[in-house]
Protein backbone atom coordinates (compact mmCIF):
# COMPACT_ATOMS: atom_id res chain seq x y z
CA UNK A 1 0.00 0.00 0.00
CA UNK A 2 1.40 3.41 -1.22
CA UNK A 3 1.46 6.51 0.99
CA UNK A 4 -0.85 7.84 -1.63
CA UNK A 5 -3.75 5.50 -0.65
CA UNK A 6 -3.37 6.82 2.68
CA UNK A 7 -3.45 10.79 1.97
CA UNK A 8 -5.96 12.61 3.21
CA UNK A 9 -8.54 13.39 0.49
CA UNK A 10 -8.70 17.16 -0.57
CA UNK A 11 -11.13 19.41 0.63
CA UNK A 12 -13.33 22.13 -1.06
CA UNK A 13 -11.56 24.98 -0.27
CA UNK A 14 -14.76 26.94 -0.14
CA UNK A 15 -15.58 24.52 3.02
CA UNK A 16 -13.45 26.96 5.02
CA UNK A 17 -11.85 23.77 5.96
CA UNK A 18 -9.20 22.81 3.34
CA UNK A 19 -6.19 24.30 1.95
CA UNK A 20 -7.00 27.02 0.26
CA UNK A 21 -6.95 31.07 0.75
CA UNK A 22 -7.99 31.91 4.32
CA UNK A 23 -8.00 28.76 5.39
CA UNK A 24 -4.39 28.13 6.00
CA UNK A 25 -4.87 27.53 9.95
CA UNK A 26 -7.17 24.77 9.07
CA UNK A 27 -4.95 22.57 6.88
CA UNK A 28 -2.35 22.29 9.35
CA UNK A 29 -4.37 19.40 11.58
CA UNK A 30 -4.53 17.88 7.68
CA UNK A 31 -1.41 18.09 7.04
CA UNK A 32 -0.14 16.77 10.38
CA UNK A 33 -2.45 13.63 9.86
CA UNK A 34 -1.06 12.99 6.19
CA UNK A 35 2.11 12.94 7.68
CA UNK A 36 1.79 10.53 10.48
CA UNK A 37 0.01 8.45 7.90
CA UNK A 38 2.77 8.92 5.57
CA UNK A 39 5.14 7.80 8.35
CA UNK A 40 3.10 4.85 8.80
CA UNK A 41 2.99 3.90 5.44
CA UNK A 42 7.12 4.07 5.24
CA UNK A 43 7.35 1.96 8.42
CA UNK A 44 5.29 -0.80 7.16
CA UNK A 45 6.89 -0.81 3.99
CA UNK A 46 10.56 -1.04 5.50
CA UNK A 47 9.16 -3.84 7.59
CA UNK A 48 10.89 -7.32 6.58
CA UNK A 49 8.13 -9.75 5.50
CA UNK A 50 9.33 -12.43 7.90
CA UNK A 51 8.86 -9.94 10.94
CA UNK A 52 6.99 -11.88 13.82
CA UNK A 53 4.44 -8.82 14.17
CA UNK A 54 2.39 -10.39 17.00
CA UNK A 55 5.86 -11.26 19.21
CA UNK A 56 6.48 -7.38 18.82
CA UNK A 57 3.19 -6.43 19.34
CA UNK A 58 3.23 -8.45 22.62
CA UNK A 59 6.53 -7.02 23.69
CA UNK A 60 5.07 -3.23 23.05
CA UNK A 61 2.03 -4.06 25.40
CA UNK A 62 3.96 -5.21 28.03
CA UNK A 63 6.30 -2.63 27.71
CA UNK A 64 3.73 -0.12 27.79
CA UNK A 65 2.30 -1.64 31.21
CA UNK A 66 5.23 -0.44 33.16
CA UNK A 67 5.13 3.08 32.85
CA UNK A 68 1.32 2.91 32.80
CA UNK A 69 1.27 0.95 36.24
CA UNK A 70 4.26 2.80 37.56
CA UNK A 71 2.54 6.35 37.37
CA UNK A 72 -1.09 4.98 38.22
CA UNK A 73 -0.32 3.24 41.32
CA UNK A 74 2.71 5.23 42.36
CA UNK A 75 2.16 8.77 43.96
CA UNK A 76 3.98 11.08 46.19
CA UNK A 77 3.59 13.13 49.31
CA UNK A 78 5.13 16.03 50.37
CA UNK A 79 6.17 15.72 54.25
CA UNK A 80 6.82 18.71 57.16
CA UNK A 81 10.21 19.71 55.27
CA UNK A 82 9.18 20.25 52.18
CA UNK A 83 10.70 16.97 50.68
CA UNK A 84 8.63 14.18 48.29
CA UNK A 85 8.33 11.13 50.14
CA UNK A 86 6.67 7.76 48.09
CA UNK A 87 3.28 7.15 48.53
CA UNK A 88 0.61 4.56 47.02
CA UNK A 89 -2.78 5.03 46.16
CA UNK A 90 -3.38 0.97 46.73
CA UNK A 91 -2.59 1.40 50.86
CA UNK A 92 -6.55 3.54 50.68
CA UNK A 93 -7.97 2.22 48.13
CA UNK A 94 -7.92 -1.79 47.65
CA UNK A 95 -10.26 -1.85 45.05
CA UNK A 96 -7.14 -0.78 42.63
CA UNK A 97 -5.98 -4.16 43.03
CA UNK A 98 -7.26 -5.98 40.31
CA UNK A 99 -5.98 -2.75 38.21
CA UNK A 100 -2.45 -4.29 39.21
CA UNK A 101 -3.64 -8.14 37.42
CA UNK A 102 -3.91 -6.11 34.02
CA UNK A 103 -0.75 -3.62 34.41
CA UNK A 104 1.48 -6.42 35.83
CA UNK A 105 2.85 -8.06 32.32
CA UNK A 106 6.26 -9.14 33.41
CA UNK A 107 4.65 -12.56 32.74
CA UNK A 108 4.15 -12.02 28.90
CA UNK A 109 7.78 -9.34 28.63
CA UNK A 110 9.73 -12.72 29.90
CA UNK A 111 7.37 -14.84 27.34
CA UNK A 112 8.28 -12.91 24.57
CA UNK A 113 12.13 -12.39 25.53
CA UNK A 114 12.31 -16.32 25.75
CA UNK A 115 10.82 -16.53 22.50
CA UNK A 116 13.11 -14.10 20.65
CA UNK A 117 16.12 -15.33 22.54
CA UNK A 118 15.81 -18.74 21.59
CA UNK A 119 15.30 -17.72 17.84
CA UNK A 120 17.99 -15.54 18.08
CA UNK A 121 19.94 -17.99 19.30
CA UNK A 122 19.33 -20.68 16.88
CA UNK A 123 20.68 -17.81 14.48
CA UNK A 124 23.42 -17.53 16.01
CA UNK A 125 25.22 -20.75 15.88
CA UNK A 126 23.48 -21.15 12.19
CA UNK A 127 26.39 -17.98 11.57
CA UNK A 128 29.05 -20.54 13.16
CA UNK A 129 29.31 -17.79 16.15
CA UNK A 130 29.93 -19.35 20.00
CA UNK A 131 27.03 -19.18 23.05
CA UNK A 132 29.63 -16.57 24.69
CA UNK A 133 29.20 -13.76 21.64
CA UNK A 134 26.00 -14.34 21.37
CA UNK A 135 25.52 -13.66 25.01
CA UNK A 136 27.69 -10.80 25.19
CA UNK A 137 25.57 -8.57 21.92
CA UNK A 138 22.27 -9.62 24.57
CA UNK A 139 23.73 -8.18 27.87
CA UNK A 140 25.10 -5.19 25.86
CA UNK A 141 22.15 -4.63 24.71
CA UNK A 142 20.73 -4.19 28.41
CA UNK A 143 23.34 -2.72 29.86
CA UNK A 144 23.67 0.32 28.23
CA UNK A 145 21.11 1.80 28.60
CA UNK A 146 21.32 1.33 32.76
CA UNK A 147 25.14 2.46 33.00
CA UNK A 148 23.18 5.52 30.93
CA UNK A 149 20.66 6.27 33.43
CA UNK A 150 22.40 5.79 36.70
CA UNK A 151 25.59 7.87 35.32
CA UNK A 152 23.78 11.11 34.55
CA UNK A 153 21.64 10.44 37.83
CA UNK A 154 24.70 9.87 39.56
CA UNK A 155 25.91 12.91 38.09
CA UNK A 156 22.82 14.96 39.06
CA UNK A 157 22.46 14.31 42.22
CA UNK A 158 25.00 16.72 43.79
CA UNK A 159 24.00 19.39 41.91
CA UNK A 160 20.83 19.34 42.59
CA UNK A 161 21.70 18.69 46.33
CA UNK A 162 23.61 21.94 46.06
CA UNK A 163 20.75 23.88 44.27
CA UNK A 164 18.55 22.70 47.63
CA UNK A 165 16.60 20.12 47.14
CA UNK A 166 16.53 17.92 49.83
CA UNK A 167 18.19 15.09 50.79
CA UNK A 168 14.93 12.60 51.33
CA UNK A 169 13.69 14.31 47.83
CA UNK A 170 16.56 12.96 46.39
CA UNK A 171 16.56 9.36 47.72
CA UNK A 172 12.93 9.26 46.80
CA UNK A 173 13.56 9.78 42.88
CA UNK A 174 16.85 7.32 43.76
CA UNK A 175 14.61 4.88 44.65
CA UNK A 176 12.44 5.42 42.07
CA UNK A 177 14.39 5.11 39.21
CA UNK A 178 16.71 1.92 40.66
CA UNK A 179 12.99 -0.17 41.50
CA UNK A 180 12.58 -1.08 37.46
CA UNK A 181 16.31 -1.54 37.26
CA UNK A 182 16.61 -4.79 39.30
CA UNK A 183 14.63 -6.52 36.33
CA UNK A 184 17.31 -5.66 33.84
CA UNK A 185 19.85 -7.57 36.26
CA UNK A 186 17.53 -10.78 36.78
CA UNK A 187 16.40 -10.97 33.06
CA UNK A 188 20.38 -10.86 31.90
CA UNK A 189 20.77 -13.93 34.27
CA UNK A 190 18.15 -15.46 32.94
CA UNK A 191 19.30 -14.88 29.47
CA UNK A 192 23.07 -16.01 30.20
CA UNK A 193 20.54 -19.19 30.85
CA UNK A 194 18.58 -19.65 27.69
CA UNK A 195 21.17 -22.85 26.39
CA UNK A 196 19.93 -24.59 29.19
CA UNK A 197 16.74 -23.44 28.63
CA UNK A 198 17.13 -25.01 25.21
CA UNK A 199 18.16 -28.56 25.79
CA UNK A 200 15.05 -28.78 28.58
CA UNK A 201 12.35 -27.56 25.99
CA UNK A 202 14.17 -30.11 23.71
CA UNK A 203 14.02 -33.10 26.46
CA UNK A 204 10.37 -31.33 27.92
CA UNK A 205 8.75 -29.08 25.44
CA UNK A 206 6.48 -27.34 27.70
CA UNK A 207 6.27 -29.21 30.54
CA UNK A 208 10.12 -27.81 31.20
CA UNK A 209 8.28 -24.87 33.22
CA UNK A 210 6.66 -27.48 35.15
CA UNK A 211 9.83 -28.00 37.75
CA UNK A 212 9.93 -24.05 38.02
CA UNK A 213 6.18 -23.92 39.22
CA UNK A 214 6.91 -26.57 41.55
CA UNK A 215 9.87 -25.16 43.30
CA UNK A 216 8.07 -21.92 44.05
CA UNK A 217 5.10 -23.44 45.41
CA UNK A 218 7.24 -25.29 47.78
CA UNK A 219 9.06 -22.24 48.71
CA UNK A 220 5.61 -20.53 49.36
CA UNK A 221 4.36 -23.92 51.58
CA UNK A 222 7.36 -22.80 53.64
CA UNK A 223 7.42 -19.41 54.07
CA UNK A 224 3.63 -19.01 54.23
CA UNK A 225 2.50 -22.70 55.80
CA UNK A 226 2.94 -23.56 59.42
CA UNK A 227 6.50 -23.57 59.50
CA UNK A 228 6.25 -20.01 58.33
CA UNK A 229 7.95 -18.97 61.62
CA UNK A 230 10.50 -21.18 61.81
CA UNK A 231 12.16 -20.50 58.57
CA UNK A 232 15.13 -18.12 58.10
CA UNK A 233 14.05 -14.54 56.15
CA UNK A 234 16.35 -15.57 53.17
CA UNK A 235 14.49 -18.17 51.85
CA UNK A 236 11.87 -16.14 49.41
CA UNK A 237 14.96 -14.91 47.50
CA UNK A 238 14.96 -18.49 46.72
CA UNK A 239 12.06 -17.45 44.46
CA UNK A 240 13.84 -14.88 41.87
CA UNK A 241 15.17 -16.87 39.83
CA UNK A 242 12.56 -19.67 39.35
CA UNK A 243 9.53 -17.25 39.43
CA UNK A 244 10.90 -14.72 36.83
CA UNK A 245 12.56 -17.27 34.94
CA UNK A 246 8.56 -19.30 34.36
CA UNK A 247 7.49 -17.58 31.73
CA UNK A 248 11.04 -17.29 29.76
CA UNK A 249 11.42 -21.04 29.78
CA UNK A 250 7.94 -20.65 28.43
CA UNK A 251 8.86 -18.58 25.53
CA UNK A 252 11.52 -21.30 24.90
CA UNK A 253 9.38 -24.01 24.27
CA UNK A 254 6.57 -21.74 22.18
CA UNK A 255 9.80 -20.54 20.06
CA UNK A 256 10.79 -24.33 19.96
CA UNK A 257 7.32 -25.13 18.72
CA UNK A 258 7.21 -26.99 21.64
CA UNK A 259 3.75 -24.91 22.58
CA UNK A 260 0.52 -25.78 20.50
CA UNK A 261 -3.30 -24.55 20.86
CA UNK A 262 -3.98 -27.27 23.20
CA UNK A 263 -0.88 -26.04 25.65
CA UNK A 264 -2.24 -22.64 25.58
CA UNK A 265 -5.65 -23.38 26.70
CA UNK A 266 -4.04 -25.59 29.59
CA UNK A 267 -2.13 -22.47 30.46
CA UNK A 268 -5.01 -19.81 30.26
CA UNK A 269 -7.81 -21.70 31.99
CA UNK A 270 -4.68 -23.79 34.82
CA UNK A 271 -3.17 -20.61 35.33
CA UNK A 272 -6.91 -18.96 35.94
CA UNK A 273 -7.99 -21.58 38.46
CA UNK A 274 -4.67 -21.70 40.46
CA UNK A 275 -4.74 -17.95 40.39
CA UNK A 276 -8.41 -17.93 41.73
CA UNK A 277 -7.57 -20.64 44.38
CA UNK A 278 -4.63 -18.82 46.06
CA UNK A 279 -6.87 -15.73 46.21
CA UNK A 280 -10.40 -17.22 47.55
CA UNK A 281 -8.75 -20.64 49.48
CA UNK A 282 -4.72 -19.54 50.41
CA UNK A 283 -5.72 -15.79 51.10
CA UNK A 284 -2.68 -14.41 48.94
CA UNK A 285 -2.40 -10.93 48.74
CA UNK A 286 -4.84 -9.47 45.79
CA UNK A 287 -2.20 -6.82 44.56
CA UNK A 288 0.24 -8.00 42.29
CA UNK A 289 2.65 -5.43 43.68
CA UNK A 290 4.06 -4.10 47.02
CA UNK A 291 1.32 -2.56 49.54
CA UNK A 292 3.35 -0.23 51.52
CA UNK A 293 2.80 -1.26 55.08
CA UNK A 294 1.88 -5.13 54.26
CA UNK A 295 3.77 -8.15 55.95
CA UNK A 296 3.63 -9.92 52.64
CA UNK A 297 3.93 -8.99 49.01
CA UNK A 298 3.78 -11.01 45.90
CA UNK A 299 6.13 -9.66 43.19
CA UNK A 300 9.54 -8.97 45.16
CA UNK A 301 10.14 -11.90 45.59
CA UNK A 302 7.29 -13.71 43.04
CA UNK A 303 5.21 -15.70 44.77
CA UNK A 304 3.34 -18.65 43.33
CA UNK A 305 0.60 -16.12 42.44
CA UNK A 306 2.94 -14.26 39.89
CA UNK A 307 3.41 -17.78 38.47
CA UNK A 308 -0.47 -18.12 37.77
CA UNK A 309 -1.05 -15.09 36.10
CA UNK A 310 2.05 -15.83 34.22
CA UNK A 311 0.91 -18.83 32.46
CA UNK A 312 -2.24 -17.48 32.19
CA UNK A 313 -1.15 -14.30 30.44
CA UNK A 314 1.34 -16.37 28.29
CA UNK A 315 -1.97 -18.74 27.37
CA UNK A 316 -3.97 -16.06 26.55
CA UNK A 317 -0.80 -14.73 23.99
CA UNK A 318 -0.20 -17.67 22.29
CA UNK A 319 -3.68 -18.01 21.27
CA UNK A 320 -4.33 -14.58 20.34
CA UNK A 321 -0.83 -14.34 18.07
CA UNK A 322 -2.57 -14.92 14.48
CA UNK A 323 -5.32 -12.60 15.21
CA UNK A 324 -2.74 -9.75 16.69
CA UNK A 325 -0.53 -10.64 14.00
CA UNK A 326 -3.30 -9.87 11.18
CA UNK A 327 -4.11 -6.78 13.18
CA UNK A 328 -0.89 -5.17 13.33
CA UNK A 329 -0.65 -5.52 9.09
CA UNK A 330 -2.35 -2.25 9.16
CA UNK A 331 -0.01 0.57 9.15
CA UNK A 332 -1.15 3.25 11.82
CA UNK A 333 -1.07 0.02 14.49
CA UNK A 334 2.31 -1.02 13.79
CA UNK A 335 4.28 2.06 13.61
CA UNK A 336 3.46 2.54 17.07
CA UNK A 337 4.90 -0.90 17.75
CA UNK A 338 8.03 -0.04 16.28
CA UNK A 339 8.68 2.87 17.75
CA UNK A 340 8.16 1.54 21.19
CA UNK A 341 10.32 -1.61 20.72
CA UNK A 342 12.71 0.72 19.05
CA UNK A 343 12.99 2.63 22.58
CA UNK A 344 12.30 -0.27 25.04
CA UNK A 345 15.11 0.25 27.67
CA UNK A 346 14.41 3.63 27.26
CA UNK A 347 11.20 3.62 28.51
CA UNK A 348 12.16 1.14 30.81
CA UNK A 349 14.90 3.17 32.57
CA UNK A 350 13.63 6.53 32.16
CA UNK A 351 9.76 7.11 32.89
CA UNK A 352 10.35 7.11 36.56
CA UNK A 353 12.53 9.94 36.04
CA UNK A 354 9.85 11.59 33.78
CA UNK A 355 7.04 11.07 36.74
CA UNK A 356 9.42 12.26 39.00
CA UNK A 357 10.71 15.37 37.53
CA UNK A 358 6.96 16.35 37.24
CA UNK A 359 6.42 16.20 41.19
CA UNK A 360 9.73 17.85 42.14
CA UNK A 361 8.95 21.25 40.06
CA UNK A 362 5.28 21.08 40.97
CA UNK A 363 6.50 20.48 44.46
CA UNK A 364 8.14 23.85 44.60
CA UNK A 365 4.49 25.47 43.40
CA UNK A 366 2.45 24.26 46.78
CA UNK A 367 0.19 20.94 46.94
CA UNK A 368 -1.48 19.41 43.37
CA UNK A 369 -3.80 17.40 43.08
CA UNK A 370 -2.50 14.23 41.75
CA UNK A 371 1.00 14.81 41.88
CA UNK A 372 2.32 16.41 45.30
CA UNK A 373 -1.06 15.42 47.53
CA UNK A 374 -1.35 12.14 49.25
CA UNK A 375 -2.92 9.37 47.36
CA UNK A 376 -6.11 8.91 49.68
CA UNK A 377 -9.32 10.62 47.96
CA UNK A 378 -11.18 9.66 44.77
CA UNK A 379 -10.23 12.63 43.35
CA UNK A 380 -6.45 11.99 43.30
CA UNK A 381 -6.99 9.18 41.07
CA UNK A 382 -9.16 11.44 38.53
CA UNK A 383 -6.23 13.96 39.06
CA UNK A 384 -3.37 11.21 38.33
CA UNK A 385 -5.41 10.02 35.36
CA UNK A 386 -4.97 13.76 33.99
CA UNK A 387 -1.30 13.92 34.33
CA UNK A 388 -0.41 10.92 32.57
CA UNK A 389 0.02 12.77 29.48
CA UNK A 390 2.13 15.26 30.78
CA UNK A 391 4.32 12.20 32.32
CA UNK A 392 4.31 10.56 28.38
CA UNK A 393 5.52 13.51 27.26
CA UNK A 394 8.07 14.38 29.65
CA UNK A 395 9.12 10.90 28.87
CA UNK A 396 9.55 11.50 25.17
CA UNK A 397 11.31 14.61 25.59
CA UNK A 398 13.97 12.56 27.81
CA UNK A 399 13.79 9.84 25.53
CA UNK A 400 14.48 11.68 22.58
CA UNK A 401 17.92 12.18 24.20
CA UNK A 402 18.70 9.20 26.21
CA UNK A 403 18.10 7.09 23.07
CA UNK A 404 22.04 7.57 22.41
CA UNK A 405 22.76 4.97 25.29
CA UNK A 406 20.81 2.01 23.63
CA UNK A 407 23.39 2.64 20.74
CA UNK A 408 26.15 0.34 20.21
CA UNK A 409 29.71 1.37 21.83
CA UNK A 410 32.14 2.21 18.74
CA UNK A 411 35.72 0.75 18.92
CA UNK A 412 36.83 1.82 21.98
CA UNK A 413 39.63 4.66 22.01
CA UNK A 414 41.69 5.67 24.94
CA UNK A 415 39.56 8.46 25.78
CA UNK A 416 36.21 6.27 25.11
CA UNK A 417 37.75 3.52 27.51
CA UNK A 418 38.12 6.41 30.12
CA UNK A 419 34.42 7.81 29.49
CA UNK A 420 33.20 4.01 30.20
CA UNK A 421 34.90 3.78 33.59
CA UNK A 422 33.69 7.26 34.43
CA UNK A 423 30.24 6.00 33.63
CA UNK A 424 31.17 2.70 35.33
CA UNK A 425 32.15 4.94 38.60
CA UNK A 426 28.95 6.85 38.97
CA UNK A 427 26.60 4.19 37.86
CA UNK A 428 28.22 2.53 41.20
CA UNK A 429 28.12 5.47 43.35
CA UNK A 430 24.30 5.69 42.30
CA UNK A 431 23.76 2.36 43.27
CA UNK A 432 25.40 2.71 46.81
CA UNK A 433 23.25 6.15 47.11
CA UNK A 434 19.79 4.44 45.73
CA UNK A 435 20.28 1.35 48.04
CA UNK A 436 20.98 3.54 51.22
CA UNK A 437 24.26 1.68 51.63
CA UNK A 438 25.90 5.27 52.24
Amino acid sequence: MTSTALAPRPVDPESGSGSGPGSRSGSRPAKALGAVRKTATSIDARTPEHRDRAIDGLRALALLAVPIGHWLLGGFRVDGEGALRNASPLSAFEFFAPMSWVLQMLGIFFLVGGYASVLSYRRSLARGESSGRWLRGRVARLGRPVLGVTAVWAALIPVLYALGMPGTTLHTGATLVIQPLWFVGVYAVITALTPFCVRAAERLGAWAAAPLLASVAVVDFLRYGPFAESMPSWLSMLNILPGWMFAYQLGVSWGEKKVGKRGAWLLLVGGTALFAALLLAFHYPASMVGVPGEARTNSHPPSLLVLALAAAQSGAAILLRDRLGRLLRRPALWAPVVIINLSAMTILCWHQTAMFGAATLGSFLGPIGGLTTAPDTLGWIAARIAWLPVFAALLVLIGRWARRFEAPWQAGSRAANVRRAVAGLLAASFAVFALGLA
